[in-house]
């Protein structure tokens, strides 16, 4: 599997917001949750959810973001307290110009 996972509710991975100076522009990099999903309350969530991150990185969404990020993208699981299951979501650093196109073409999670 082609992103990078942390098994806390922490984001390790996470860089603050930065601007960068590039052809005489100001672009802005932040992290941005490009996918949320919910695993029921099962033995290895971990491996349930494989299956269902493969299966969104070979959508047009999931390629866009898995070509225009910045760094690798990774995932964060967090315990779902309503359903007693967990959450998972994937979290890209995205540039500004990127980031503004996902959220029109496929909206903000």
């Amino acid at each position: 599997m082609a992103i990078t996972h942390t098994l806390r509710s922490e984001y390790l991975h996470w860089k603050a917001d930065e601007v960068k100076i590039i052809n005489d522009r100001a672009v802005r990099f932040r992290d941005v949750c490009v996918h949320e999903m919910h695993v029921g309350d099962v033995d290895d969530p971990d491996i349930y959810v494989a299956q269902h991150i493969w299966e969104w990185q070979q959508t047009e969404a999931g390629e866009f973001v898995m070509t225009h990020a910045v760094d690798k993208p990774y995932w964060i699981r967090a315990t779902d307290h309503n359903t007693y299951g967990h959450i998972y979501r994937i979290v890209a650093r995205l540039a500004e110009p990127d980031e503004l196109f996902w959220t029109l073409k496929w909206g903000n999670i």
